[in-house]
């Protein structure tokens, strides 16, 4: 899947640095005090390996642009709660962010189906396709356009799981567990009986110990082995909710009008090698995460019978169609999806 994902976007990652490094080029005839000083908020605790990339991102921003924008980047609970990313990127309390679509579904449905509803394809270069090929990017343009944002490349991130207090050993044992999952991941849950709860990713550890919650899914496994959700949840489903997520980047719309041209091209491209360098690394970083929590007691589930695999894409099949009415792009968003499906 790697390899194919990077064949894909290979032109575009090329001809965006190309841009980028051709205009910081012409910035570097002298040293310049920074032009622009932006804030940018992630999902994730200092030390965090995703954490990491978002640092990364800051710095390729500021070394790209030859010091000319400035990044300082908080990290969850730093000034911003996961919750409260967009509002505060719309309201310019910070400058940029990287936020989680399904803990904001009440101010831009259409984020919930960009995340990726249950049940999607785990194939990366068909939802680098449908991003930029298809007709998506437009539309999410367009969507967060209207909230006083701009929407900038997105990023891919491995299969979302359940991990869990108790074994589950069949659907029937989703009934009646408090699970953490915003967005329609809630929704999925609910329909196999379980009481989906929404809370940000730095709370799990403590609601999964408290008997707060009994499981949470995670952005993927990585979110939980960095989480150390394993020392008080030692249960994984084997059945993805989702096969891939996919996350935005999102920047103020005034401060994005302030900068030059140039200036917007190299932060696209930065964004450009982000996403890529998510892909790379968050496929590494899965394998290890694996290792690691098996080490420290793991234990999938048991092989899902044909019965439960049938009750688990039943639970997701009417999400289209509720998140069709939900707002105008999105049922453009799952126009687009019906059409490939044909």
């Amino acid at each position: 899947m790697l390899k194919t994902i990077k064949k894909v976007k290979k032109q575009l990652v090329v001809s965006s640095l190309a841009v980028a490094l051709g205009l910081s080029a012409v910035a570097s005839t002298a040293a310049q005090a920074a032009e622009h000083n932006w804030r940018f908020a992630n999902l994730y605790s200092r030390g965090s390996a995703f954490g990491e990339v978002y640092e990364s991102l800051g710095k390729n921003i500021e070394t790209m642009s030859n010091g000319r924008i400035k990044v300082q980047v908080l990290y969850s609970g730093e000034g911003v709660g996961s919750t409260g990313i967009f509002g505060a990127v719309k309201t310019g309390l910070v400058t940029m962010g990287a936020t989680f679509q399904s803990l904001n579904a009440g101010e831009l449905p259409a984020g919930i189906v960009e995340i990726g509803l249950p049940g999607g394809t785990d194939n990366a270069a068909e939802l680098s396709t449908l991003f930029h090929e298809k007709g998506w990017a437009p539309i999410l343009e367009k969507a967060y356009g209207d909230q006083g944002l701009v929407w900038l490349d997105p990023y891919i991130q491995p299969a979302v799981y359940v991990i869990s207090k108790k074994q589950i050993n069949s659907i029937d044992d989703f009934k009646g567990m408090k699970i953490r999952a915003p967005g329609a991941y809630g929704k999925f849950l609910r329909n196999l009986g379980a009481s989906p709860v929404s809370l940000a990713w730095g709370e799990i550890y403590t609601s999964l110990s408290t008997g707060v919650i009994d499981g949470s899914i995670g952005s993927n496994l990585i979110d939980h082995r960095d989480g150390n959700h394993v020392e008080v949840a030692k249960y994984m489903y084997k059945l993805p909710l989702a096969g891939a997520q996919v996350l935005p980047i999102i920047v103020n719309k005034g401060a994005w009008a302030k900068l030059s041209p140039d200036l917007q091209a190299i932060v696209k491209a930065a964004t450009t090698v982000h996403a890529q360098d998510q892909l790379n690394k968050s496929t590494l970083w899965e394998t290890q995460a694996l290792k690691e929590m098996q080490a420290k007691g793991l234990e999938w589930s048991p092989e899902p019978s044909a019965a439960d695999v049938a009750a688990w894409k039943a639970a997701g099949a009417n999400l289209w169609d509720e998140y069709a009415e939900a707002d105008k792009y999105s049922k453009q968003l799952i126009d687009v999806l019906r059409a490939e499906a044909e």
